[in-house]
């Protein structure tokens, strides 16, 4: 259900919900029309209406104009160019943008990403490390960076499984960096 939805089930009018809320008609007006409401919006409007906050975000989800196919598209996008760094953010973003498809499903699967690229440079750089202050074997690196695309390849094929079946991901944040 979506905000408006909320509203007159509890038979209020957007004046009446603006009055009781502490917040302009225009505010619940912009959220009726998709815009997810934010931090201390949020918190009112679901201490106004009787609801917890997740309950309204996942209703302000379900009005999101989504294509599952294109997002499950934009999502193995990343399995070609995931052995490049950075390439397998900056991909599925330029996509994003380019289908407008700028939901919380590709924000998610692009912040993952971005969380993915930080920690695999990370473990790249330690295992080095490891390899220098122990004298690991010369292919440790290749076996580290061999590990860690099978890795973003399973949560890639994982989520793509995921959105097909239940039109959400599998492994996701519980935020967006976007």
């Amino acid at each position: 259900m979506n905000l408006k939805t909320i509203r007159e089930q509890k038979h209020l009018t957007q004046e009446e919900l603006a009055e009781l809320s502490g917040l302009s008609i225009r505010t619940i007006q912009r959220i009726e029309a998709g815009q997810k409401p934010k931090g201390h919006t949020a918190k009112i409007l679901a201490k106004t209406l009787g609801l917890d906050l997740s309950s309204l975000s996942k209703s302000q989800k379900l009005t999101e104009n989504v294509n599952y196919s294109l997002v499950k598209r934009i999502n193995l996008s990343i399995a070609f160019v995931c052995f490049i760094p950075l390439l397998n953010f900056i991909l599925p973003l330029a996509l994003t943008y380019y289908y407008k498809q700028n939901n919380h499903l590709t924000k998610d699967i692009i912040t993952l990403q971005i969380l993915w690229s930080i920690i695999s440079i990370l473990i790249f750089f330690i295992a080095g490390f490891l390899k220098l202050t122990f004298g690991l074997h010369h292919l440790t690196a290749l076996w580290v960076a061999i590990v860690l695309i099978v890795i973003n390849l399973i949560i890639i094929l994982v989520n793509s499984v995921n959105i097909e079946k239940h039109k959400e991901l599998y492994f996701k944040l519980g935020y967006s960096l976007i």
